[in-house]
């Protein structure tokens, strides 16, 4: 049976109500926690993006679960030296209850400091390369490292926690998943795609996690559920690789009138239909998954803690 937690979205709250959420969650019965990594919201509406590595710190003193990000793209916008410096003192102020979640990442988030976005197997290479880089900084040792796409010179870092950091891989297609397999401590999807857990597991990630994550809305009035996640998560029912291409929140916004209610209100979890909710999250234990997290879409969070801890939480945990 799959351990379940809660995502918090940096992209729709601020510091304080995602620390907030956090004790929610705790008090609710969930057993971990996720926290997004962005530079920017995918869309206005969504309106925030604090700093990650900033909140996580709070996250630390407010509760006491694991914390995970999903995912930190640890290639471009910030060098694998710095998130390694980052990861390690999350594990030290959480005693060890960090994972470290990485992927290729989205020109949304990475390009802002100007550099070209590169094409996803290159983007690959690199997300492999930091991870070495930073493994070996996670032992405290000095390192030195001239490889394809990062240089480190008298890298130390004196900050680190008992065990290494456990790095989980994010994938979403099979080059992604056959990385994941081969270096990754944990795998990372979104989808319950009992397929892509079969290749994790073939490809030599046999008794590694397998983490999952889904949004819903909760809330009494299903067809205000269906307009809120339209309003503010249009952008997850895009096609194709305009997710990691796009370089701007306004860039998706021009692509909100392609996603309709019908839409949202077929492919969505919406409302208080508690067997719709639980039938969402079974999926990712049927398909295997060891881990499972799920966000609330929009303001009713404490209506959504309540519901789970009361009505979800116990059918999943009987199951």
């Amino acid at each position: 049976m799959p351990e379940y937690g809660y995502f918090l979205s940096c992209e729709e709250f601020g510091p304080a109500d995602l620390v907030e959420q956090a004790r929610m969650a705790e008090q609710a019965g969930f057993s971990s926690l996720w926290i997004s990594d962005h530079y920017h919201p995918w869309n206005d509406a969504q309106g925030q993006s604090p700093f990650v590595w900033s909140v996580i710190g709070a996250l630390s003193e407010a509760v006491s679960l694991p914390i995970e990000t999903a995912v930190t793209c640890p290639t471009v916008r910030i060098h694998p030296a710095v998130v390694a410096q980052a990861a390690a003192t999350s594990a030290v102020m959480t005693g060890g209850r960090f994972r470290l979640g990485v992927g290729s990442g989205e020109a949304l988030n990475e390009h802002v400091l100007g550099h070209v976005w590169p094409p996803a197997h290159i983007r690959l290479e690199m997300l492999e390369e930091s991870i070495q880089v930073m493994r070996r900084l996670f032992t405290g040792e000095e390192v030195n490292h001239h490889g394809t796409h990062y240089t480190v010179e008298n890298a130390r870092l004196y900050t680190v926690p008992d065990e290494p950091v456990p790095i989980d891989i994010s994938g979403f297609g099979p080059a992604a998943t056959a990385l994941a397999s081969r270096v990754g401590d944990g795998f990372i999807t979104m989808t319950p795609d009992e397929s892509m857990v079969e290749q994790f597991r073939k490809g030599g990630g046999a008794g590694k996690p397998v983490i999952g994550g889904t949004k819903v809305c909760y809330g009494i009035d299903r067809d205000e559920c269906v307009r809120t996640v339209r309003k503010l998560w249009f952008n997850q029912f895009l096609p194709g690789e305009m997710a990691q291409i796009l370089p701007s929140p306004r860039h998706f916004e021009q692509l909100e009138p392609l996603v309709t209610e019908e839409m949202v209100s077929e492919k969505a979890v919406c409302g208080d239909d508690v067997d719709e909710h639980v039938s969402t999250l079974s999926a990712f234990a049927d398909a295997g998954f060891d881990r499972v997290y799920v966000n609330q879409i929009g303001p009713d969070q404490r209506g959504f803690f309540d519901f789970y801890r009361t009505k979800v939480l116990p059918q999943l945990q009987q199951g």
